[in-house]
């Protein structure tokens, strides 16, 4: 279970569940998901499968490489002068494995080869999703996964997040004003500046 208590926002995910976070811009979606990687400061407690991640008042605050948690960021983040390939072996830490995981996510070897100024925003979108995926994230933090494709394309992220839920039963935060990607998610988190103005369920 993840659980978050930070000063204006509290919530809990079950182990294998997915929370999608919604809100205007600048309402803090961001914030919140790089609060919870450890990537921007935060106040208050965060904890994943019983291992705490932050405890302000005790000083706790595990650095993001060590929270085992994959990110998915807005712009990719994919490093330009490596192939796709190397991107996810960068990931993993090691290459074992992750031409399989670019394979199992629609990337062929050909493809893997290139480097990410050559792809389609689809490719690189799959190859971000390989990198965040490739050292077994006890979670995964997803920022506008969509937000960038042309709609064909967003729903084949969409199925690849299903996917990786059912496979892998990985915890997944996403943000998205999406509806198509929200309704893949157990439950809808609306905020509004920086704190929880909605919180709904969706079917399963």
């Amino acid at each position: 279970m993840l659980r978050v208590q930070l000063e204006d926002i509290a919530l809990d995910v079950d182990a294998g569940r997915c929370l999608a976070v919604a809100g205007p811009s600048g309402a803090g979606k961001t914030t919140l998901l790089r609060m919870i990687g450890g990537l921007a400061p935060a106040r208050g407690t965060i904890t994943c499968a019983d291992r705490t991640w932050l405890d302000s008042e005790h000083g706790t605050n595990v650095p993001p490489e060590a929270r085992r948690v994959g990110f998915v960021f807005q712009d990719y983040a994919l490093f330009p002068h490596m192939s796709a390939l190397a991107n996810v072996e960068f990931g993993a830490g090691a290459g074992d494995g992750a031409a399989e995981l670019l394979e199992r996510l629609g990337i062929d070897a050909a493809t893997a080869e290139r480097k990410p100024p050559s792809l389609s925003g689809g490719e690189r979108q799959r190859v971000a999703l390989a990198r965040a995926l490739a050292n077994e994230p006890r979670l995964l933090l997803a920022d506008e996964p969509t937000g960038a494709l042309d709609t064909a394309t967003g729903e084949q992220i969409v199925e690849l997040i299903k996917s990786v839920r059912a496979q892998r039963g990985t915890t997944i935060v996403l943000v998205t004003n999406d509806p198509e990607v929200a309704a893949a998610a157990d439950r809808i988190l609306r905020i509004r500046d920086g704190r929880i103005a909605a919180a709904t369920s969706t079917p399963v």
